[in-house]
């Protein structure tokens, strides 16, 4: 039984059933000059959270979410970053569709990030793109230092911006997918490790007394030219990330081993 993400396979068409409505949101939407926001119940520490890993990303070192929660790249000079990820950004910016950054921590149905569609209240006619923020999840990582480095926040929204801006898909076989493809040009562009698969897998431990392991690792590989390429991993406890589509696969995983 294969571990996977709970959630079903990304498309826009599917996201038109996960509706929620945003009551109180920002008056920066009634201008329509911004288009990527972070809502007001993310706080200050989050926000540059997100902010600085998104700096190291893109290159743009002034780039902040302002008063208003509002993204902005400012005009100081580029230093390194992605230009691929600078390019996913400047779309989203210029484009036509609203993505609202939400935090969403410690909530079941939240792995990480994951991105639903909304309507305000005072126009049920529009949509908004709102990405779910876990922060608590990301504090439940660990790994290899590089691998820590191709995963974090800034990756986890990159990932789900380009589901709302470049219309791809997440996989259904175990493959990094169209997405998670986009995101590892811009790891590449960083000299970072890539994801080399959409799902994880259970951690192989066993032990004397059969207690079944709750852990859980996500690979990336270092592409090394001819030679073997290196591999890292990320490890996290699904029983407090989620991420089973059934508890149950727990058991399933045991017998596996058995």
């Amino acid at each position: 039984m294969r571990p996977r993400i709970n959630r079903k396979y990304f498309s826009l068409k599917t996201l038109q059933v996960c509706v929620v409505l945003l009551f109180g949101a920002s008056p920066i939407f009634a201008t329509g000059t911004h288009n990527f926001i972070v809502r007001q119940n993310v706080s200050n520490s989050n926000r540059e959270e997100l902010a600085g890993r998104m700096r190291t990303i893109t290159g743009w070192t002034n780039l902040t979410f302002d008063a208003d929660g509002a993204l902005k790249i400012g005009n100081a000079a580029v230093r390194g970053g992605s230009t691929s990820a600078r390019d996913l950004l400047l779309k989203t910016i210029s484009g036509n569709r609203v993505i609202l950054i939400e935090d969403a921590s410690s909530r079941k149905d939240v792995v990480f990030c994951r991105v639903v569609l909304g309507r305000l209240d005072r126009d049920p006619s529009s949509e908004v793109y709102v990405v779910l923020i876990d922060f608590d999840d990301f504090q439940q990582v660990s790994g290899d230092k590089q691998a820590r480095a191709a995963f974090d926040v800034g990756w986890a929204v990159l990932h789900e911006v380009d589901h709302v801006v470049q219309d791809s898909e997440d996989p259904k076989e175990d493959i990094p997918g169209d997405c998670e493809g986009h995101i590892n040009r811009m790891r590449r562009e960083l000299g970072l490790p890539v994801r080399n698969s959409y799902f994880f897998s259970f951690l192989p431990i066993r032990n004397d007394n059969n207690l079944i392991s709750r852990f859980v690792r996500l690979g990336f590989e270092e592409d090394r030219g001819s030679s073997k390429p290196k591999r890292y991993w990320l490890i996290w406890d699904a029983a407090v990330v989620g991420g089973l589509a059934d508890p149950s696969e727990l058991a399933g995983q045991f017998n596996q081993q058995k």
